[in-house]
């Protein structure tokens, strides 16, 4: 486990305290889970951005080969 020194805004220094007087959890435990979730959000707003590009990339020839699947089914 690593050591990390923080600064926090005292609003939000003081928002946590009171929440965790409440949910009576730790601290620490309550940061890592924070910042695990938060991890998780950004990664999947990563994967989101990175298969928008892709499929911006691939659009066209989506669109080519649904063209050709339909001529397909009109020619049976």
């Amino acid at each position: 486990m690593k050591n990390l020194s923080l600064k926090l805004e005292d609003n939000i220094f003081q928002e946590t305290e009171n929440i965790l007087s409440k949910v009576n959890k730790n601290r620490n435990r309550y940061i890592n889970e924070a910042l695990e979730f938060y991890n998780k959000f950004q990664k999947r707003k990563l994967l989101s951005k990175q298969l928008d590009k892709e499929s911006k990339l691939v659009a066209t020839d989506s669109l080519s080969v649904l063209a050709e699947f339909e001529a397909l089914g009109d020619e049976s």
